[in-house]
């Protein structure tokens, strides 16, 4: 395929994609969940052909080609072969961003997809109606809506104990239009956007990839040779040895410089600015649902706030005729007396231009609730799933699959848990008054992961059965003595199998039989 053909196939695909809504309301009635993830899955396998296409056609490496002219082995240039180079080289520019932006936004596209694609997973499966097996939908999918025994009979099952939240769905870049919706976002929302993606960004202690060496040694002249050198990760623990092997005993090492990566805990970037966008745009809706009660509990006199508001909002985006929209200076100097007065004129300043006192302190607590509840509404959301992602699942589902979360690490060390260390209680307060959903606030969150970290250490290579979701809450309970009824609640498990993971976490822990001290020291070993 020409490139010109490919990137305005991939352009028309993707805005084809914008122009379609989605409804996640209606996701417990099985058609429209088949439909929607068909669709979606279908999507990503098109997104997913149109890389391949680009990285054959060196999409990924653009610029290359730029080097190849405006170069010449001639000491003299006339002035019509430069002007030739030049518009060369601003053609091939041209054609090189259009390359890479495209690529650009199949990147983002296919990350977003994945991430509703792993929301969908989680939140249901089907079960055949004949012989009662359990099929994901990738497989049922596969297997073209048939089970193994024929039958084409399916009930639709909900996972209430998963990891998901649908609702950030409809808001995902699916079309790659990130830096869109980047610019849509409220003053709230930038702040929140930031906190998110440095949360999602937070790396893990460094590991030498590579070490690079200045050597100086003998040649089979005698004379010193002096060498940049690089030993890769196979050979980091024992970079000497492979240095005195290659050029001999007497090496000299002057300089060593140790180059480490830093994964973070979502290892790419666009996985990590589409959850970052989908859980803001998410946090917005929530907003504009409830910011009105929320006003009207802390501030004096609301109706006065709003009009205050729109006031400001109004008189800001006024152009008089009689002045020049490109003299700025004048039009602001303008705006900002025009609306001096009209604030005079409705009692909100007084003759000196000062602010109302009750009004003045309304706007402050407006804006502290904007920045310690709206803008902390995303990250509190997210921290909460991931942490609820961490707990429930095991480590070999992490390994085969991401889930919603693409590109995440299947275990966290001391310093990527960092981020579990803020607990937003206010948020979680505000969220649990206001809205349907279920949060609670645990302390050292951080601590319960790494206890679930520890715990999966002693159970692997083992038989034994365990119901992960209830293994998870039981440790919150056992780490923190939060009430099992609490706990049951907001993960939506059912408190009898929590209290038998409890038995086991105990069991394996400190076992009190003989058995079970020959079982534990069989599964260390």
């Amino acid at each position: 395929m020409e490139e010109s053909s490919l990137i305005s196939k991939s352009e028309k695909f993707l805005n084809e994609i914008s122009k379609e809504s989605i409804d996640v309301s209606q996701l417990d009635d099985f058609e429209e969940f088949k439909s929607l993830y068909f669709k979606l899955d279908d999507r990503l396998s098109t997104l997913h052909t149109l890389r391949n296409q680009m990285d054959l056609q060196g999409y990924t490496t653009p610029f290359r080609s730029l080097s190849k002219y405006g170069n010449t082995t001639s000491d003299v240039v006339s002035l019509e072969e430069v002007s030739e180079n030049s518009r060369h080289n601003q053609f091939f520019r041209m054609k090189a961003n259009a390359k890479k932006n495209i690529l650009d936004r199949v990147k983002s596209a296919i990350d977003s997809h994945q991430i509703a694609i792993g929301n969908l997973e989680q939140y249901g499966y089907v079960k055949c109606e004949s012989c009662y097996k359990k099929y994901r939908m990738n497989e049922y999918k596969e297997n073209e809506c048939k089970c193994s025994c024929g039958s084409e009979q399916f009930s639709f099952k909900i996972n209430k104990d998963n990891s998901y939240r649908l609702e950030i769905i409809p808001f995902l870049p699916l079309s790659g239009n990130y830096r869109v919706h980047m610019t849509q976002f409220s003053n709230w929302g930038r702040d929140s956007f930031k906190k998110v993606l440095n949360l999602l960004k937070q790396e893990r202690k460094g590991v030498v990839k590579s070490i690079s060496l200045v050597i100086k040694f003998k040649d089979e002249n005698n004379r010193w040779i002096r060498k940049n050198v690089t030993i890769d990760s196979d050979h980091v623990d024992n970079y000497e040895e492979e240095v005195r092997k290659t050029y001999g005993k007497n090496v000299r090492i002057e300089v060593l410089r140790f180059h480490r990566t830093k994964p973070a805990i979502i290892d790419d970037r666009h996985a990590r600015t589409a959850l970052a966008i989908g859980y803001v745009k998410y946090s917005e809706k929530l907003v504009n649902e409830m910011k009105d009660s929320i006003f009207k509990k802390r501030i004096s006199d609301f109706k006065r706030l709003n009009k205050y508001n729109d006031l400001k909002h109004e008189i800001a985006t006024k152009k008089p005729t009689f002045i020049d929209e490109h003299d700025t200076a004048s039009l602001e100097s303008w705006r900002k007396t025009e609306f001096e007065e009209t604030c005079k004129k409705l009692k909100f300043m007084d003759k000196f231009g000062n602010l109302n006192r009750s009004l003045k302190r309304d706007l402050k607590i407006k804006e502290n609730i904007e920045k310690s509840i709206f803008t902390n509404i995303a990250p509190t959301l997210i921290i909460w799933d991931i942490f609820r992602y961490y707990l429930t699942t095991s480590h070999n589902n992490r390994k085969i699959t991401s889930g919603p979360f693409p590109y995440i690490r299947v275990e966290l060390d001391r310093q990527q848990r960092k981020i579990f260390q803020t607990t937003y209680k206010k948020v979680i307060e505000t969220l649990n008054e206001e809205t349907n959903l279920k949060l609670i606030p645990i302390p050292e969150m951080d601590l319960v992961l790494y206890e679930k970290f520890k715990l999966e250490k002693l159970i692997k290579n083992t038989k034994m059965k365990i119901n992960y979701p209830a293994l998870g809450a039981g440790l919150i309970h056992k780490t923190t003595e939060i009430p099992i009824e609490n706990i049951g609640n907001a993960l939506n498990i059912n408190n009898s199998k929590i209290k038998k993971e409890i038995k086991n976490i105990e069991t394996i822990r400190k076992p009190k039989t003989e058995k079970s001290k020959k079982f534990l020291e069989l599964i260390k070993k």
